[in-house]
Order: C-alpha cells, then structure tokens, then sequence
C-alpha cells in the first residue's frame, strides 16, 4: 500500500504545480447571476502571491467580489461603450477591474478570489484577464486563443467562462 502512495502523492505534486489560473465552474447561462470562483493553484516561480487583479468583460455587469481576510479589495469602474438597463434603471459605468493586495498566498497553497456577477444575454466565450503579482515574479493570464488553437496551446490562458443559451427562466442573486 505504502509503494502505491507515493507515486500518487507525486502525481498529485506535477498536476498542481502545471496548473493555471481557472474558474470552478466553466459554465454558465446567459442573463443569469453566477458566481465566479478563480482557483489559484500556485505562486510565481516559488514566490509568494501578492495581489491578484481580475479584468471583467464589458458583458459582465453587476460584479460584487466577496472580501478575503488579510486583503484589501479594491475595485474600479469605468464607462461602458453602451449604457445597460439594469433593474429599470440605466447604467452607463459598473466594475471593471477588482483586485486583493496586501495578502500572502504562499506558492505552496492553494485559494480561491470570487465574484458575483451578471451576465450578458448572448452565448458566447467570455475570457477574464488575470493579472498575479508575486514576491519575486508577476504572471498574466491574459492569452486568449485565435482561430485554430486552443486555450490548451498556450502558456498563460485566461481563464474562459462558456455562456450558453437560457435553460430557463430565473429571477435570482
């Protein structure tokens, strides 16, 4: 048994130190509140993370990020290049980016920085740029895939969340 765990505990080791910036959930429905969960499986060449700035979509609106303790949130609006109606009200700015900073996520843990957020109408690929300031180093999800390749071709992929059509009508938040 004890020759068996080993090699798993290994294999365990290789597949989170490969491991990129993703969303728990990769799916979602169109015009629905959904959650974003970030998974951070490392730091950046073995230094610790120290901020984390997440970049949203224009077609995401409505973004509340949860606070993490130990880290100041800090979050920037911006003007949309088109107003949006929200609750009957019209938006012409909302949240762009949100960032944590002034934590310590040691590279050999593992966390999570989430976002409530709603989401546009339309099934579509959207990709969230992800920057992630470490002691030593900096690494930017931000790569997104062109015609003929894949997120799994590239080094730094942003993580992509896959809107589809409504499955069905829902009031929630």
């Amino acid at each position: 048994m004890k020759k068996l765990l080993i090699p798993l505990c290994l294999l365990t080791f290789t597949s989170v130190t490969n491991a990129h910036v993703t969303l728990e959930q990769a799916k979602a429905s169109a015009g629905s509140y959904h959650k974003l969960v970030f998974k951070v499986a490392h730091g950046c060449d073995g230094s610790a993370t120290q901020s984390f700035k997440v970049t949203l979509p224009e077609q995401v609106t409505n973004a509340k990020p949860m606070p993490k303790a130990g880290w100041k949130l800090s979050i920037d609006r911006a003007y949309l290049s088109q107003a949006k109606t929200s609750h009957g009200k019209t938006i012409t700015d909302d949240v762009r980016e949100i960032t944590w900073s002034g934590g310590e996520l040691a590279d050999a843990y593992y966390d999570e920085f989430t976002i409530q957020v709603k989401l546009g109408e339309v099934a579509e690929k959207l990709y969230f740029k992800v920057t992630q300031i470490c002691e030593k180093a900096r690494l930017d999800w931000i790569e997104i895939p062109s015609l003929g390749k894949s997120s799994k071709d590239l080094k730094f992929p942003a993580p992509m969340l896959e809107v589809e059509n409504k499955t069905q009508e829902t009031h929630q938040h």
